[in-house]
């Protein structure tokens, strides 16, 4: 029965893709050309010449508050895993700020928080929610598979709560852990599941201070051995995701031998373990991202096992929509999440 369905879907007529702004398609030209420069078909990367991509599309911190008041460090968390964050806070508040902390995207085996698109995301996010973020740099696939990446950012969230606050802020920015918000998008999406999951299940509990009062998974990325009717229909039309690409990265992160029916991917198997003191949900999805169908699963999942989750769907959206501002949802997405 699956696989009629999915030969139905792939014999449906391609959606014509959403109208962007030039500058979007130039830089969306560009990111696609150099994740696929960098994965090998043998499912490595070649670092190589990653880390010339890395160094042209990174951004320095800025310590100094800018025009807008916002200033950005990095903090080391663990030297001996190359664990370390950026964080992004205002120079000064008058009450207690909540702290998101964000995962980058990248297939779980590129980029970091010093990224140009992602540092940008966790500039407006401090903006638009008025919390200071940190993003986090977590191993990455092939070298570091999972759970590599869900440890670090447990481990994360361990550093934060054992500090009872944020490493190097001002003392007139004063963070409130108790209102603590896990938020990623594609791969950090993903590791935004499972890092709540397991904090809910086994920190939380004996937690000094932090608390995840709840989690925002954009456009998260999950999957299995079936291809949905979503990514059959978008394959070859829909930017930055296709099948291809999605193989690699699980292949890259998954256990050796693993098919995508992994835990790690498949979060829409009713069998699937969530914690009972899993936190809200806010999942974010966009009408053209082929990982659309898993991301629906997802909510129906979360709703299924008595879970308050809200889906916020951008009509004609693709996978990865709101690093870019030059696009209006981009902006209203900052707005719902606030």
């Amino acid at each position: 029965m699956a696989s009629d369905s999915n030969q139905g879907a792939a014999a449906k007529p391609k959606p014509k893709p959403p109208p962007l702004p030039l500058s979007v398609r130039l830089q969306l030209a560009g990111l696609t050309a150099a994740i696929d420069a960098v994965e090998r078909r043998d499912g490595t990367v070649n670092r190589c010449l990653y880390g010339v991509i890395d160094r042209l599309l990174s951004a320095r911190a800025s310590p100094r508050p800018d025009a807008s008041g916002l200033r950005s460090y990095d903090v080391t968390m663990d030297a001996s895993r190359g664990i370390w964050a950026r964080v992004f806070a205002p120079a000064a508040a008058d009450r207690p700020l909540p702290v998101v902390v964000y995962f980058h995207g990248g297939g779980f085996a590129l980029f970091s928080p010093a990224i140009g698109p992602f540092n940008g995301v966790c500039r407006r996010l401090c903006a638009a929610l008025g919390a200071v973020v940190v993003s986090v740099n977590y191993r990455l696939a092939p070298e570091h598979r999972w759970p590599a990446a869900y440890d670090d950012g447990v481990d994360a969230l361990r550093f934060l709560d054992a500090r009872g606050g944020v490493p190097g802020l001002d003392d007139g920015v004063p963070v409130d852990l108790g209102s603590c918000f896990l938020a990623g998008e594609s791969a950090g999406g993903n590791i935004v599941h499972h890092v709540a999951n397991r904090w809910a299940a086994a920190w939380q509990p004996s937690a000094r201070a932090l608390r995840v009062a709840g989690v925002f998974p954009v456009q998260p990325y999950f999957g299995g051995v079936e291809r949905t009717p979503s990514e059959l229909e978008l394959e070859g039309v829909a930017p930055v995701v296709n099948l291809r690409r999605s193989d690699f990265s699980w292949t890259a992160f998954l256990p050796d031998g693993a098919t995508r029916d992994h835990p790690a991917a498949h979060v829409t198997d009713e069998n699937a373990d969530l914690a009972d003191d899993f936190p809200p949900a806010m999942v974010i999805i966009g009408g053209f991202d082929p990982l659309m169908d898993w991301q629906r699963r997802y909510a129906d999942v979360l709703r299924r096992k008595g879970k308050e989750v809200l889906v916020a769907a951008y009509q004609g959206m693709f996978h990865g929509f709101y690093g870019f501002p030059e696009l209006p949802e981009a902006t209203k997405v900052l707005q719902d999440m606030k």
